[in-house]
């Protein structure tokens, strides 16, 4: 993938953070995005675990890990409430953002729009200058996830913050 500027993100409301997240606020460090919907079983089974050991062996090496909930079907299941159970049940201790639905009403959330997603699960690393590195759709094998960050961690000038 030839590296670009990765979409901003427009979410409604954000999880497990005190303030809205921004590629802006990140800049400098490496970002896990993995988009989801709590009824996805793939993501449930999955990238969500998978997500969950990222952010537990990679944590504090200049790594963010962000979750963004987007929802293309089943909109009336996966509410606010909804996502708040999921996540507390779950232990997703990461910041998740809530996709904003498209302004022409159609089902696909702006975020997803914007990156071109296929649907969920979906595994985004943007790197230290908040450029798209990789985006894949579908299961991502944990070793050819490990080996693209910590490629991209080893661009990260030395001395960086953690």
């Amino acid at each position: 993938m030839t590296p670009q500027a990765a979409p901003a993100w427009q979410t409604t409301d954000w999880l497990n953070t005190e303030q809205p997240l921004t590629l802006a606020h990140l800049h400098g460090q490496v970002v896990v995005l993995h988009a989801f919907q709590m009824l996805c079983p793939g993501c449930v089974l999955h990238a969500l675990p998978q997500l969950a050991r990222v952010a537990r062996l990679f944590g504090g090496r200049s790594l963010a890990v962000v979750g963004l909930h987007t929802v293309f079907e089943h909109h009336g299941a996966m509410g606010l409430e909804s996502l708040r159970a999921f996540v507390h049940e779950f232990r997703i201790g990461y910041p998740v953002g809530v996709d904003m639905p498209s302004a022409d009403g159609q089902p696909i959330p702006r975020t997803m729009q914007a990156y071109g997603m296929q649907g969920t699960p979906t595994t985004v690393l943007i790197d230290g200058a908040g450029r798209l590195r990789m985006q894949a759709f579908g299961q991502v094998d944990d070793l050819v996830l490990g080996a693209e960050i910590g490629a991209l961690l080893s661009e990260l000038p030395h001395g960086s913050p953690p």
